[in-house]
């Protein structure tokens, strides 16, 4: 039997799983190729809402079958029925040869280190994996006292810990790249604890709630393969089979894995300062805005806003500015902005939301993408551009950790007068101060925003409203350098340091940063053990 895909199946949101079967049964069947289909599975589903009047579902589906001349149909006649193979990806954890070095080290601890770590445990190397940040509860913990006391941990926060950034988050998977390890990925994450249904809805998210028991259970399945993990480890310097601890403490390894997230900056400085081959890269920087969840639902969903089959609207929108771009990142229905610094004295936000989506607000960055020229073209220059944006921010915001926060309409005009009433800025529990973005971001940011949020007004109703809070900054929408590494991972006069994941710039996002330390973990068994 082979396993086949039905794509483009469109169905009212209210048919049962069973009537959109036999739609794609129809279709295989007029295709004449196949025997008749079995054991039917939905393998993708989304909702096309373009028209609030006939909001429904597009799925694709999986089935078995055999082809009637027992040979594989051509694709471009598969194509005309909208058929395809479905392509799988497996491990090949074979090698031919022993491990005869120090037992591998990943520095970090976020889906690249995470999954990365894991392949490394699957093939018996018991890798150390040393990160800088807490376990799941004592970063919760230490999460739990900034916003209480005001006292940021700038090792252990939202950036730093297990799981990365992505643990306070939306948990979104979506991804473009279109690598069959994603769906490795996919179906790890829902062994681990994550909803089964991440592994065929065509925009799956876990929600910071599930995430955090994810994490837990793939560092117990790390440790149970013989690895370890050591949280609170911070590592500082590293050279010939060495790294030191800022404990001060020196630990051996055969292979070093840097999948260090986009913000640790004073890794980064130790690259450069050693000589690593590291370039800057474009990024993104703006704010987040908030609007009321029920109006982005009645806005996008019209009369089918709350019928619990299509759970929660959200969005995507993008506008071109000539050579730039302004477009919406990691959109969080119901959920709240977070309090994202990792250094003192700095303000940066960022999006959360839980499982269920269930909170007021609906909140999204809207970012302009910033080019090398705009900073200099240096990766010290790059850091330095985000972190004076976010000192700026910290000033606006008067201190304490304070977010600036301002209505569209002031925004517009260059005012900071009115404090948002009818959408109440989520931020750290409403720890925000009514101050004018215009003075906290460079011009051509504020201008592009302006641009932008018009026109997306122009497409999600009330999207521009003038009482529609936003607050500042959003900078840590990608790493603004790249780590170099060559054609087998490693950089450049370093055979034995694999530059990985989204903080390495070779990823962005949960599941394309997994997917890169699965393509690590593999590139290190391939250059030792065959």
């Amino acid at each position: 039997m082979t396993r086949i895909i039905v794509e483009q199946i469109k169905s009212e949101i209210f048919a049962p799983d069973e009537a959109i079967f036999s739609l794609a049964k129809k279709r295989i069947r007029a295709s004449g190729l196949f025997r008749d289909p079995v054991n039917f599975a939905i393998n993708r589903r989304s909702i096309d809402a373009r028209d609030r009047d006939n909001v429904h579902f597009v799925s694709s589906v999986v089935a078995e079958v055999e082809a009637k001349q027992g040979t594989r149909a051509e694709d471009a006649l598969l194509k005309k029925f909208g058929i395809k193979y479905m392509s799988g990806w497996d491990l090949d954890l074979s090698y031919s040869k022993p491990w005869r070095k120090e037992r591998p080290v990943v520095v970090g601890f976020g889906p690249a280190g995470m999954f990365c770590a894991l392949i490394l445990a699957k093939c018996g190397l018991k890798p150390l994996v040393l990160e800088r940040g807490g376990d799941v509860d004592s970063r919760v913990a230490s999460v739990d006292r900034f916003y209480r006391e005001r006292i940021l941990d700038t090792n252990s926060n939202i950036q730093f810990g297990a799981g990365g950034a992505g643990t306070f988050s939306d948990g979104k998977l979506t991804t473009r790249i279109s690598d069959p390890k994603c769906a490795f990925v996919l179906k790890t994450l829902a062994d681990m604890g994550a909803p089964d249904d991440i592994v065929y809805r065509a925009k799956p998210h876990v929600g910071t709630d599930v995430l955090r028991t994810v994490v837990k259970n793939m560092a117990q399945e790390i440790l149970r393969l013989g690895g370890e993990i050591r949280y609170n480890t911070r590592a500082v310097s590293f050279g010939n089979g060495r790294l030191t601890t800022a404990d001060g403490d020196t630990v051996a390894y055969g292979t070093l894995v840097l999948a260090l997230g986009h913000s640790a900056r004073d890794t980064y400085s130790y690259l450069m300062d050693q000589g690593f081959a590291i370039e800057a890269k474009p990024f993104s920087v703006g704010v987040r805005i908030e609007h009321l969840q029920e109006e982005i639902d009645s806005a996008l969903f019209g009369r089918f806003a709350g019928d619990p089959r299509l759970g929660h609207a959200e969005y995507a929108v993008s506008h071109r500015l000539g050579a730039k771009g302004v477009y919406s990142f990691c959109m969080c229905p119901g959920g709240e902005v977070v309090a994202a610094a990792s250094e003192e004295n700095t303000v940066v936000v960022n999006g959360m939301s839980r499982h269920a989506r269930d909170g007021v607000n609906a909140n999204a960055a809207i970012a302009v993408s910033v080019d090398r020229e705009d900073y200099g073209n240096d990766p010290r220059l790059a850091i330095e551009f985000q972190r004076s944006l976010e000192r700026a921010a910290f000033a606006a915001g008067g201190g304490r950790y304070a977010a600036p926060v301002q209505t569209l309409g002031d925004f517009y005009e260059g005012k900071a007068l009115r404090e948002p009433k009818r959408i109440r800025p989520s931020y750290m529990n409403g720890n925000c101060h009514v101050a004018d973005l215009n003075r906290v971001l460079p011009k051509f940011v504020s201008d592009g925003l302006k641009t932008g949020f018009t026109a997306f007004g122009r497409r999600i109703a009330d999207f521009d409203a003038p009482d529609v809070p936003i607050t500042g900054v959003e900078t840590r929408t990608s790493a603004p350098l790249r780590i170099l590494r060559g054609e087998n991972y490693t950089c450049p006069g370093h055979p034995d340091v694999y530059p990985c994941g989204e903080g390495a710039g070779y990823a962005g996002g949960i599941t394309s940063a997994a997917v890169d330390g699965i393509t690590v973990a593999l590139a290190i068994l391939d250059n030792n053990l065959r």
